[in-house]
């Protein structure tokens, strides 16, 4: 399943690497990989095989689940056809309380005591779904955990996730990608070890080739 889901996202440039042209974050740090998964619900093999992917998941790792919810705004497609697969209701966590109507920041019904799994399309230093598993649990939902279709795997969300006390499954992960990458020719394969250094030190540039 994880080289699956990895040699989908590559075909159809939802994950895209250029170690030797990196993307700049906002934060300024350079990174040799761009993610945007929203293009899996461009391509309905690829939606399929994802959205698939996360009801397994979802019945597999968190068999009491009652509800979805996603986050906002990359989770909320992820949480509401996964929920359509397995007959769940859902709902998605806003970023910060609308200014009008109920003012709400969680959207549908949650009922407190209920056992809620949180979608998420990606995970790296994980501060934005703690956030809305906080959010979740403030209003009395007993979260379960979180399936995601990718993770980083950086030592920051790690250690984050671990001092939030929730559980992060993924589809996949950088390092699966990364391999999948270099056996298919998307990235030369002697490329992988400057990603995974990327990856276990965001801020540390010497993976970058300096030119001659």
């Amino acid at each position: 399943m994880q080289k699956k889901i990895a040699a989908d996202l590559l075909k159809i440039k939802a994950v895209f690497f250029r170690p030797n042209e990196p993307f700049t974050w906002a934060s300024g740090i350079k990174s040799p990989v761009y993610c945007d998964n929203r293009l899996t619900l461009t391509n309905v093999e690829v939606r399929n095989d994802v959205e698939n992917g996360l009801a397994e998941l979802i019945k597999t790792e968190y068999p009491e689940a009652e509800v979805l919810m996603g986050t906002s705004t990359a989770g909320i497609a992820h949480a509401a056809i996964t929920g359509h697969i397995l007959n769940m209701p859902m709902g998605y966590v806003r970023a910060g309380n609308k200014d009008h109507g109920r003012k709400n920041q969680i959207e549908g019904e949650l009922k407190p005591g209920q056992k809620v799994v949180v979608v998420e399309d990606l995970i790296s230093t994980a501060g934005s779904v703690i956030d809305v598993v906080n959010i979740l649990r403030e209003a009395g939902a007993e979260v379960l955990g979180i399936v995601s279709i990718v993770t980083y795997g950086m030592q920051k969300g790690l250690d984050r996730l671990a001092a939030a006390n929730v559980k992060n499954v993924s589809l996949t992960n950088f390092d699966v990608i990364a391999e999948v990458a270099g056996e298919l020719g998307y990235i030369a394969k002697e490329d992988i070890e400057r990603l995974i250094a990327f990856r276990n030190n965001p801020s540390d540039e010497s993976w970058i080739k300096k030119e001659a």
